[in-house]
């Protein structure tokens, strides 16, 4: 049964500027799931500089689930580009040595976790994530949100900073398609069932369970 090759960097005859994101990616605490893709205007390459503030010391990662749509601009920002907000000054004079090297002895700077990005998210143009937030299967990110607290699965948010603007199931279909997980399905029976999954009928899905 013929499907697209998870390994292929860029999946479409002749269009470079769309990959399958897990292929290009170098930094281990990048993580992405099978069959996500990733479009940018100009290069793919420019995925990881917009992964923001992901230093090696901080040791967050940023975790995104399998046949997730990424478009361009969208933006990941990471614990590194945290500051102290409960200290008299915000500005980090550690980093600078010499005399203000033992500015931090004792404290740490805030580290929220690690991004978490589900499974079939859709992630819109110019879109923010910061550091900590959690999105949910099936969620969609609106262009030129910023994202500052966790998404519930299947919800459609937008805004700056990010609302919810719909779901889009109700609650018990939304439970239905969180324990059917198509995208962990074989990838044959996903092929089989492509006509299902971009209907509105779950039940043609849920009898295949």
């Amino acid at each position: 049964m013929a499907h697209p090759d998870k390994h292929a960097i860029h999946p479409l005859k002749h269009h470079d500027k769309l990959c399958f994101l897990k292929n290009i990616i170098t930094n281990p605490n990048i993580i992405v799931g099978d069959y996500t893709y990733y479009d940018d205007f100009e290069d793919v390459r420019n995925f990881e500089a917009n992964v923001k503030y992901h230093f090696d010391f901080t040791g967050d990662q940023l975790i995104i689930g399998k046949f997730c749509m990424i478009a361009s601009g969208a933006s990941f920002i990471m614990n590194g580009g945290n500051h102290m907000t409960k200290s008299i000054s915000a500005y980090p004079f550690a980093i600078f040595g010499q005399s203000w090297s033992a500015a931090m002895d004792g404290k740490t700077y805030p580290n929220k976790g690690n991004i978490n990005i589900g499974n079939d998210v859709w992630i819109g143009h110019n879109a923010t994530i910061m550091a900590g937030v959690s999105i949910g299967d099936g969620a969609i990110i609106a262009t030129n949100a910023t994202v500052t607290k966790d998404v519930a699965a299947y919800t459609i948010v937008g805004g700056n900073p990010a609302k919810v603007i719909t779901q889009r199931f109700p609650d018990e279909v939304i439970e239905q398609l969180l324990t059917l997980q198509w995208w962990n399905w074989d990838i044959d029976k996903i092929t089989t069932h492509v006509q299902d999954l971009t209907s509105g009928d779950i039940a043609k899905l849920m009898v295949t369970t």
